[in-house]
């Protein structure tokens, strides 16, 4: 059986090293990088199954690496920054990244994400009773996890989905922040309510399914978000 591989990319030879070890010591085959340009190589000739990505690196940095990357590649994506900067945390979110932790970061705490972020994108949820959901021109595809607006396919990454399944199964139910975090990202999250915030945004801007007279995914101000269904 293959093992899980990742690539670590950071231009600190210790954090290579201390990264390289952790994870091979776990099972994981490590192969690393010292900046953006090498590490686009290597997701192209290496094909891993995700990335741990410095924000912060010579020649080509994290958020380019990360936009350039969204342009033709889905591999789940761990943005490290040694700020816990909360600008800097919603720009990764919103150029495609999966998660985000903050150096100095504890090992256990990033293997604990790792195996989240692994764990969204590999795994399907379980399908629903229902084959079909449809809602004005929303139309999903539970077995095949197909999601079409007006006819035309719409490309969602894993956790856009996962969330999208979560609010229409649910619609007309208000969901809390606690309960989204925890039903789609994990049992490891709890407080990151700005996650929410950037993907149910991606969704809007996809789907394209939100106006000023058709709204479908509504903002409860300090509760989370509730889908409205139109059918």
């Amino acid at each position: 059986m293959r093992k899980t591989r990742i690539l670590a990319v950071d231009d600190e030879v210790s954090i290579r090293r201390l990264l390289k070890a952790k994870f091979e010591d776990k099972g994981y085959e490590v192969s690393t990088a010292m900046d953006g340009v090498e590490a686009l190589e290597k997701v192209a000739t290496e094909l891993p199954d995700l990335l741990i990505l410095d924000i912060n690196m010579p020649k080509m940095g994290g958020f380019e690496t990360c936009r350039q990357l969204r342009q033709w590649s889905q591999i789940p994506i761990i943005m490290l920054s040694a700020r816990g900067d909360e600008k800097d945390k919603v720009t990764c979110l919103d150029l495609g990244a999966d998660d985000y932790i903050t150096k100095p970061f504890g090992t256990g705490e990033l293997e604990a994400r790792v195996k989240a972020v692994l764990r969204r994108n590999g795994a399907t949820s379980t399908i629903p009773s229902r084959p079909l959901f449809t809602s004005g021109d929303l139309q999903i595809s539970f077995a095949k996890r197909r999601v079409t607006i007006a006819g035309k396919e719409v490309r969602l990454t894993p956790t856009e989905y996962n969330l999208l399944q979560e609010l229409v199964l649910n619609a007309g139910k208000a969901l809390t922040h606690t309960y989204l975090l925890q039903k789609v990202w994990g049992p490891e999250y709890h407080s990151e309510t700005e996650y929410l915030h950037v993907f149910v945004g991606r969704l809007r801007r996809k789907l394209h399914i939100d106006s000023a007279d058709h709204e479908y995914i509504l903002t409860l101000p300090g509760i989370g978000y509730q889908f409205k269904d139109t059918a």
